[in-house]
């Protein structure tokens, strides 16, 4: 297998990690553009606030009791809404949240945060209800939750940044696994590496918002609040993940095999006639047994059969070794 082997099998691998490489930067980009509608389908977690409801019962023991307070009391919904800025719905994603209200029956963004590495949604903050009495409203597992998801979204994009830094740098050495398979077991290295983190982080993400909706949905269940799950933004994901993957696998065959080496260097040149070299007599002859030295005048060497006159004639030179084809 030559040089055109070699780049044949280093091809699938490399195709495979830009493959992962585009949908680790598409997750990168959910929710940075208000304005367009597919970045906007990108998140993590939905919170549909369109339908919320604030029970007068649930803090009606909380304010004094008169007539301004009993008018306020009946509008509940309508002016926490109002007063707090709260949106029909709210989508989370890497770096920050986007909200906006339904328009005809679709999603209207019109209010994207700006972006915020390890971000963590935090709904009595976006909802500004601190130091409020709607804020004693969140349950304990409900802030034990929130406080759990803190920490686990800075884990998340911690390994999020690792997977996509290596994704980059197997890119990079996967161009030195041409020329060697040295290249290819250093490119595998750091393809198990950006596979660990990738898996990490797709891992992470899917269990993290999954426990997150569970606990949303049955804390804030009384409210009609419901949170729920981007589809598109997991696929992405687990693509990336299988594209990774899938790499780490080539770039481990092609460690192994595709040396790059030609065959007519590993085997020799095939090309010609096939044969082997045999030795042939001298032209002045070999006696078997011991030699007998002999001189004097008048004395002549034995030709054996071989004319003297033809040594030396052109085209009639010596060859220790002919070639016979086979």
């Amino acid at each position: 297998m030559g040089k055109a082997g070699r780049f044949a099998c280093i091809f699938t691998p490399m195709a495979l990690t830009i493959a992962s490489l585009i949908c680790l930067i598409i997750v990168g980009l959910g929710g940075t553009n208000k304005n367009s509608s597919n970045l906007n389908n990108l998140y993590f977690f939905r919170a549909n606030t369109t339908d919320i409801v604030v029970k007068p019962s649930d803090i009606s023991d909380q304010i004094p009791d008169n007539p301004l307070t009993n008018a306020l009391i009946n509008s509940t919904t309508d002016v926490a809404k109002e007063v707090l800025d709260v949106k029909d719905f709210y989508h989370v994603s890497l770096w920050n949240y986007c909200a906006g209200d339904f328009e005809d029956g679709t999603d209207k963004v019109t209010h994207c945060s700006p972006r915020k590495n390890e971000f963590w949604f935090n709904p009595v903050e976006v909802w500004g209800l601190n130091n409020t009495v709607a804020e004693d409203l969140f349950s304990d597992e409900l802030r034990d939750g929130l406080n759990a998801y803190r920490i686990a979204a800075k884990w998340m994009f911690i390994a999020y940044v690792i997977a996509l830094v290596t994704t980059i740098v197997e890119i990079v050495v996967g161009f030195f696994a041409l020329f060697s398979r040295l290249g290819s077991l250093a490119t595998t290295i750091v393809s198990c590496i950006s596979s660990f983190f990738l898996i990490a982080f797709a891992l992470t993400a899917t269990i993290l918002y999954s426990v997150l909706m569970g606990s949303f949905n049955e804390a804030l269940k009384q409210y009609n609040i419901h949170g729920s799950l981007g589809h598109n933004m997991y696929v992405v994901v687990w693509l990336a993940v299988a594209f990774s993957f899938g790499a780490g696998i080539f770039w481990l065959f092609s460690s192994c095999c595709c040396s790059g080496r030609s065959n007519r260097i590993k085997y020799g040149d095939q090309s010609g006639k096939k044969g082997t070299y045999e030795r042939v007599d001298s032209p002045y002859g070999h006696r078997e047994g011991p030699v007998n030295f002999q001189s004097g005048p008048g004395y002549q060497a034995p030709h054996h059969g071989v004319p003297l006159n033809n040594v030396g004639h052109k085209n009639t030179a010596y060859e220790p070794y002919r070639r016979a084809d086979v």
